[in-house]
């Protein structure tokens, strides 16, 4: 009975506090509303809900104001078409609103579905709406970048990926891409030649000849300069197909193509050579060059060979030489390397023999015969492994006499300078020059002295050697000697010092030679037009390549200042002769293991202004017109098959522009420059 008095009293006791709870009867107690749940849906922060009539409600676009079906009576329409709405870019104020970075992007999830996890918005992953032709462009890019074939985009497996990846693109067909393709190296043509027109000095170009299948030319132009920030520079200029590149014409043909295309008329400085047949078309050549281009130094610095082309040259006769040893060392290297318990075999009697080589095993390529030296080298330095390891495998018969590695071992003393001097080749950001004329002397002293050899084996080799070397160093040691001299740690003293190893009691003969070519270059330069001498147009006109138009309109329309520039040229002659004097006379610099050569030029432009231009163009001088990845090449480069069969201009876009692209060259608008083929 007192529980159901407090009950009773509880029910007729007024409620003092609202928040508190009150106990009714079921009859008075009144029906429970159902709680709106609150809408998880990013796409409301897109869209209002407006009431437009009883029982009817529509969503309403916060950003273009359209309205679309929400609910009718008990009827949802969802949020589907919402979220197409905004995420397939046809509302036109959200496009803009992303463009401007405004608003944040909303994803739609696989199957419409929602997730329950909750989502952030992100400014790092913007809207992006979806674009044919900058996909069109951008699978253009991939192609030239990473050498794909152009048919990948009608291969079944690429247009199905494209496909699930985004189904609105439309495929492309092979003529489409290709036109693409050529679109991109056309702009991309456009910010170099900006580039090429603005550089300070002048050009030097290597011509290297390819071959296909087909028995045509394909010669590469590749241009070598310094820029205004004194950073030497190469850029692949022209591939052009000569139907006959064995012909007399086909090199002229192609420089002469090279000079109009680029407007290098003027500025071209030299040219190096990297096939042995065009030595025959040199004569028809220097008429075309001597029309376009002032010789410097007689034409003397203007035909260069490509000395990659004159080691591997030499590298034949080692390989020839001893061609029986090196098939013997192979096969050795290729029996232990082939079988894995042969390999055990080899290390274990290694690690008994304890021999101290770090050297591994390699097996050749024959096409490159950097590794058939490094495989020659590693087996001599293992010969006590491969000579026990008769005794402990029965199934090894290949063993080489001890005849034969002492021959190997010569075969090696003979190619380590060559390797030595090749190495210096694929360097991409230093002059090789300088580093090479220390190379090269040192080869042609070497190979006199082995001459002199009483092995007639080794006497005979160095003679067929230095019969290239001694071609090469007569149409190139001027050249060299000369950069030599633009190197403030060696200037004419290593020049002197060289020669006299060299020639001996004739040294002074030619080392007046590079004197007098120097000085007689250095005056050349003196006198060379003001348009690519003037020392303001490094320094104060170095980003837009013009000066104030008007302020040089009134000092060449000034009579009194054209006669002061004929009398400076007049009377400075032997004002400028001491700036080389001065040069010359001044102690070498301490021999910096990484000194930057060009630096020391950039730093002393203003001391030597005559003497930094000259030093700008012998420093960009290539000694090798190989690229660095075909600098060990044995055989001449031949294009693939597949490149072969496309169309010449085709070949040419696709090589420049993969060079142009990774230079970074890329400066001018993205936009697409349709073509069809």
């Amino acid at each position: 009975m007192e529980e159901m008095t407090e009950v009773l009293e509880m029910e007729t006791a007024p409620v003092e506090n609202k928040n508190e709870l009150a106990l009714v009867s079921p009859e008075t107690q009144p029906k429970p509303q159902p709680k709106r749940r609150k809408k998880k849906s990013m796409v409301w922060e897109y869209f209002t809900i407006e009431n437009v009539s009883p029982g009817c409600r529509r969503a309403c676009c916060n950003r273009c104001k359209q309205s679309f079906a929400y609910s009718t009576g008990s009827k949802v329409a969802g949020t589907s078409h919402l979220k197409r709405h905004i995420a397939k870019g046809t509302c036109r104020a959200f496009l803009r609103d992303q463009d401007n970075n405004q608003f944040s992007s909303y994803t739609p999830t696989v199957g419409g579905s929602e997730t329950r996890k909750r989502r952030y918005r992100t400014p790092s992953s913007p809207f992006i709406p979806f674009d044919q032709d900058r996909c069109r462009l951008e699978i253009a890019r991939m192609i030239i970048m990473h050498e794909y074939p152009l048919h990948m985009v009608e291969h079944p497996g690429f247009i199905a990926f494209v496909q699930n990846l985004q189904p609105r693109f439309d495929k492309v067909s092979f003529n489409t891409v290709q036109g693409d393709c050529v679109a991109t190296y056309l702009r991309e043509k456009q910010s170099v030649m900006k580039f090429i027109e603005g550089i300070p000095g002048r050009v030097c170009l290597t011509l290297d000849m390819w071959t296909s299948k087909q028995t045509l030319g394909y010669v590469f132009i590749t241009g070598h300069f310094i820029d205004f920030e004194w950073k030497l520079q190469r850029r692949v200029f022209n591939v052009i197909m000569e139907p006959y590149p064995d012909s007399d014409s086909a090199v002229s043909h192609a420089v002469a193509a090279c000079l109009s295309d680029w407007s290098l008329e003027g500025k071209l400085f030299s040219l190096t050579f990297n096939h042995p047949t065009i030595e025959a078309g040199l004569e028809n050549l220097r008429p075309l060059l001597c029309t376009k281009n002032p010789l410097i130094l007689n034409g003397q610095l203007l035909l260069g060979n490509c000395v990659a082309r004159t080691l591997s040259s030499m590298v034949k006769d080692v390989l020839g030489a001893g061609q029986e040893i090196v098939k013997k060392i192979r096969d050795s290297v290729k029996y232990v390397m082939t079988s894995d318990s042969h390999d055990e075999k080899f290390v274990h009697v290694k690690d008994q023999l304890q021999v101290p080589s770090e050297k591994s095993l390699i097996l050749d390529d024959q096409t490159q015969w950097n590794t058939t030296y490094h495989m020659l080298a590693a087996a001599t330095e293992l010969k006590e492994v491969f000579n026990c390891l008769v005794t402990s495998d029965l199934d090894y018969k290949l063993a080489p006499l001890v005849e034969d590695w002492k021959l190997a071992e010569t075969l090696c003393t003979f190619l380590k300078p060559l390797f030595d001097a090749a190495s210096i080749l694929t360097t991409k950001t230093n002059p090789t020059a300088i580093t090479f004329f220390h190379e090269a002397w040192k080869i042609h002293a070497d190979l006199g002295r082995s001459i002199t050899s009483e092995d007639p084996f080794i006497s005979n080799l160095a003679k067929s050697m230095q019969e290239k070397i001694d071609k090469y160093w007569r149409d190139c040691s001027l050249i060299l000697a000369i950069a030599v001299v633009m190197d403030p740690r060696f200037k004419m003293k290593l020049v002197e010092f060289s020669f006299t190893k060299i020639y001996g009691e004739d040294a002074p003969t030619y080392i007046k030679i590079v004197d007098d070519g120097i000085n007689e270059l250095f005056i050349e330069y003196v006198a060379l037009p003001l348009p690519l001498t003037p020392t303001y147009a490094e320094d104060g006109n170095a980003g837009n390549g013009k000066c104030d138009e008007s302020h040089q309109g009134n000092l060449l329309s000034d009579q009194g200042l054209l006669d002061f520039d004929v009398y400076i040229m007049e009377t400075s002659n032997q004002q400028m002769k001491s700036e080389l004097y001065q040069y010359l006379e001044e102690s070498l610099l301490p021999r910096v293991q990484d000194f930057d050569v060009l630096g020391w030029w950039k730093l002393n432009k203003m001391k030597y202004p005559t003497l930094s231009k000259m030093a700008r163009d012998i420093l960009s001088i290539p000694v090798s017109a190989a690229a660095s990845d075909s600098v060990f090449d044995i055989t001449i480069k031949q294009l693939d098959e597949y490149r072969s069969s496309l169309r010449p201009e085709t070949v040419e876009a696709l090589i420049c522009a993969k060079d142009w692209l990774h230079h970074g060259s890329d400066v001018a608008s993205n936009a697409l420059v349709k073509m069809e083929f």
